[in-house]
């Protein structure tokens, strides 16, 4: 049974252009992403899956130094990019991860694949119901699943935001989500903005020279240490799924 990472990647945010190569503690975000992913112990492939976009390219050449795997695809059928991505690498389960979580903990990933292994779903995640901070989100879901999604989906929020398909149709997929033990969802710690990248240096600066596989609870931690932290992006507003 082969577990694909796939994470996708691409140099067109509409409110930070280039974030996921942005730097942060002498490296890319996007290599901090894939050092964290790569950090679970059950996956067994880690893959960037980025577009056929020209401007993309430097996304390819990032990962190739980074000695991972790319897949080149659609840009705005993230759909159909992930469907060729693990039909390439062949997965039978696939975990998908954006590149712009740089402070992803690898023990919240293991969780989650751990909760899907044990439960024979068809797609579990930790963002169904929200407790977890923005920037751990982790969807893992079978290759099957996938495939029909990738056949069947015709809405463009279906195909641009992957899971949707499956997770909006509980009669038809076992659907699971992963809590943490008390509600923390108010934290954001996903890269969109100017104030995010703020937040994300800050917390970085403070924990990554000491132990660059740093914990999210060491992270709830500082904010207990340095409250001040919670107001640089507080005011920020996710772009909702419609």
């Amino acid at each position: 049974m082969k577990i694909v990472a796939i994470i996708q990647a691409r140099m067109g945010s509409t409110r930070l252009p280039g974030k996921v190569l942005m730097p942060l503690c002498g490296k890319s975000v996007l290599a901090h992403t894939i050092d964290r992913v790569k950090s679970c112990s059950l996956i067994t492939q880690t893959v960037v899956a980025t577009t056929t976009l020209s401007r993309d390219q430097a996304i390819i050449e990032e990962s190739k130094k980074l000695g991972i795997e790319v897949f080149e695809g659609s840009e705005d059928d993230v759909l159909s990019r992930y469907y060729h991505a693990a039909s390439a690498f062949k997965a039978d389960i696939v975990i998908r991860i954006t590149s712009d979580c740089p402070l992803i903990d690898p023990k919240v990933i293991e969780k989650t694949v751990r909760f899907f292994l044990n439960g024979q779903f068809d797609y579990v995640s930790d963002v169904l119901t929200r407790s977890y901070p923005r920037g751990m989100d982790t969807e893992v879901f079978s290759f099957k699943a996938l495939s029909e999604a990738f056949h069947e989906a015709v809405e463009s929020h279906e195909r641009e935001h992957v899971t949707p398909f499956i997770y909006k149709q509980p009669q038809r997929y076992k659907l699971g989500n992963v809590s943490y033990h008390e509600d923390q969802s108010r934290h954001r710690w996903t890269l969109d903005t100017p104030e995010d990248y703020e937040l994300i240096c800050r917390i970085a600066e403070l924990l990554y020279p000491k132990n660059q596989m740093f914990t999210m609870e060491e992270i709830l931690d500082l904010f207990e240490k340095y409250p001040d932290l919670f107001v640089i992006n507080a005011h920020i507003s996710q772009k909702e799924i419609k």
